[in-house]
Order: structure tokens, then sequence, then C-alpha cells
């Protein structure tokens, strides 16, 4: 089909398998990977990176050189260490000669898990430095080769994860929270599909089955039907969708339901108008003549000569499905838990990123948001092409040239 060979197909194809694929393909959006607002990896290589380095029973020591300014933050992890009896120590040395004890036995519980943040004062207290201390610039105040040594007895399972929080982290950086930005955003692609698609759906059946019933049985319900229209439309959209969302509640499927009940009307009216013009065409005064039921010739005749037009009504839809969505997120009124596009820029908004000028956050969902609804109305664009030919570029002309002609 001609529908295939176009950009939009083959950009809804990618965004499909990375919707799809994405817990394997990138890390787990709701972690911290490094510090609030760190830049891209590619974006200053003068800034340091965020970094893990992790002894265990096999490597008990590391070396790593050290060329940028001091990292941002230094978080210790450990695990397994509680079936050992013996004492253990996880040292620091700096390329000068001083040694700092991490992390050891005679400083921690016997716990089979334990977590020392650089900024916790419990921390500072174990390494001898003042309450405002800052643990990383002290640690790594010099450039050079630093090496990371476990001594003492470690069992099989035992491992103990040092991360340095740098000013650079992922493909895309992280956001106000410390959370990959590019693994939010590629979450944000399964949540904006869902809504848009889904809420277009439920709104196209609902304006299938009134424009139907509208244009085929008209009288007083094709009336009702159209004064209820008229009553929507005319009501402000953005207000009345932040009251039903802060009385329904802020879950996804609230979120389609909402969208869907004020996005119907359009559909409708193109179907009402469409059935006015085959209710008189032969075939359905064949249909009525040898006695067959309305709700038949609607069911088994009608819808199926509107289903073309409505998939173009679809895809002509989800944009606006979509843009409503990222509206709605960007005030607040969806659940945080749903990482969305949307959800994003609120987030952003709300941790200051326009201001600390943290451009790799804001321009993502932006960006998807406005690919996204390209995509969708260059799918609409073809399906109404291909459902009227008169629409094709240079059909129309050729169209009018063969009418002349034929007047002629």
């Amino acid at each position: 089909m001609k529908i295939f060979g176009r950009w939009s197909a083959l950009a809804l194809l990618i965004l499909l398998s990375a919707a799809v694929f994405s817990p394997a393909i990138t890390p787990d959006p709701l972690k911290e990977t490094g510090a609030p607002y760190s830049r891209p990896l590619w974006a200053d290589r003068t800034i340091p990176p965020s970094s893990e380095y992790s002894l265990g029973t096999t490597v008990r020591s590391l070396a790593f050189d050290w060329t940028f300014a001091p990292p941002s933050n230094i978080v210790v992890e450990g695990t397994g260490l509680s079936a050992t009896a013996s004492p253990w120590v996880v040292t620091l040395r700096a390329p000068d000669g001083r040694k700092s004890v991490l992390a050891s036995s005679a400083t921690l519980p016997k716990a089979d898990r334990f977590l020392l943040d650089g900024r916790d004062l419990s921390f500072k207290r174990a390494l001898g430095m003042p309450p405002l201390a800052n643990i990383p610039r002290v640690l790594f105040a010099t450039h050079g080769r630093y090496e990371l040594v476990a001594s003492g007895d470690f069992p099989s399972d035992a491992s103990v994860a040092v991360r340095l929080a740098g000013g650079r982290s992922g493909i895309l950086g992280t956001d106000g929270r410390g959370r990959d930005v590019w693994a939010v955003f590629v979450a944000g692609i399964r949540i904006s599909l869902v809504i848009g698609i889904a809420a277009t759906l439920v709104a196209s059946l609902l304006g299938l089955a009134a424009g139907l019933a509208a244009g085929y049985l008209g009288g007083a319900t094709d009336q009702i039907l159209m004064r209820l229209v008229d009553i929507l439309l005319s009501i402000p959209t953005l207000p009345i969708l932040m009251v039903l969302a802060s009385v329904w509640g802020k879950g996804l499927w609230q979120l389609v339901l909402i969208l869907s009940i004020f996005s119907w009307m359009g559909t409708a009216r193109t179907i009402r108008s469409m059935t006015m013009t085959l209710r008189d065409a032969p075939f359905v005064e064949g249909l009525r003549g040898i006695g067959a039921r309305p709700w038949y010739i609607i069911a088994r005749h009608l819808a199926p000569e509107a289903l073309p037009l409505l998939l173009a009504t679809v895809a002509l839809g989800v944009p606006g499905a979509v843009l409503a969505e990222a509206g709605l997120s960007f005030l607040g009124l969806s659940d945080p838990r749903i990482l969305s596009w949307g959800r994003m820029l609120h987030e952003a908004h709300a941790g200051g990123a326009f201001t600390a000028g943290a451009w790799w956050v804001l321009l993502p969902p932006g960006l998807g948001i406005s690919l996204l609804c390209l995509i969708f109305l260059d799918i609409g664009r073809t399906l109404e092409e291909i459902v009227d030919p008169r629409l094709r570029p240079g059909d129309g002309a050729r169209s009018s040239a063969t009418e002349g002609e034929s007047r002629a």
C-alpha cells in the first residue's frame, strides 16, 4: 500500500519498536543515575562524567585516571558483607599518596547491605571531616591516578560499588531528580502512544455510532444528537478537562476517558454527512423495500462504508489527544507515576530546568510531541487521499480538465 512507503510509517515503526523494547535498551527510568541536571556525555568533555567502580572477590583493586574537576557527589554501596566475621576495608589512594578509608567493618554495622552518601553527616564523621566539608573535593583534590583497594576477607557474593556523580551522564543527561533523560523519554513514548491512540479510538467509535444514528434515523434522534454536539463544542475544553481530571482522578484510563468525551463531536458530524448522502442510495432503498430493519442497515451496510473515512479520522485525531494529554500533564493534572512527555515538561518546569538552562531536559519531550503529531498528520492525510482520490496532488486538476472536455 501507498502508506507503507511514507516517512511517517517508518518513523512510527521506529517509535513503536523503541516503546516495546525500551526495558532492554535503556536503564531504569525511575533510578537515579547521576547528579541532577547532568549534561549529556557529548556536550562538554571538560566536565567530569558520572562513573561507577566495583570491587569484589575477583577484583580487589582498581586504578583509574582522574583529570577532571571533583565530582559533585560520591556514593559507596556494599552488599553481602555480613556473612564474614573477618575485618575488611575499602580504601581510596590518591596520586599524592594519601589514603582514605571509604568503608570498613569497624565503622559499619553487621548488615547485609549498606549505602554511604557523600552528603550524609555520618559519612563525613567516619572520614574525620567537619559537617560542612565537601567529601568529593577533599578526596579528588588533585589530578592523576587513583586506586581503589579492598582488603580483608570478602565472601564470594560480596561486592562494593563506588559511584562518582559527575556533571555528564548518559546520552541525553539527567533531569532534576538525577534520572536518565533518554530512559524517561523512551518510556514516555509508550504512554503518549497509548493515551493518544486509545482516546482517539474511543472518541471515534462514539462519533461513528452517533453519526450513523443521526444521519440515518433523522428526526428527533438527529436533532437531539446534533444539539448535544453543539453544546459540547461550545464548552471551553481546557477548563472542563481540568475540572474532570481533578474530580475523576489522574489515572491513565481516567485521562483516556476524559479526552474521549470531548473529542467525538467532529467525527460524529463527518459520519452524519456521509450517512445522509447514502441514506437515499438505491441499495439502501432496496434493503428497506425487502423489510430490513434500520439497525441492520446501519450495522451491516452503512458502518462498513464509513470505516475507511473513520481510519483517516482516527489518524488525524491522535495529535489532538497527544497535545491535550501533554497540556494536562504539564499543568500537573496527571498521575505523577506515569512517565509521559507532558509529565517530563511539568517536572522540568517545577524543578527549575528553565532557569538552570537544562535544554537537554526540555528539548526531547517537546520535539517528541511535535514529531508524533507530524507523523499522525501525515498518515491521516495519506489515508484521506486513499479514501478520496480527488485529494491527491494533480488528481483535482485532472478531474477538472476531464469535466471541461466532457462539457465541450
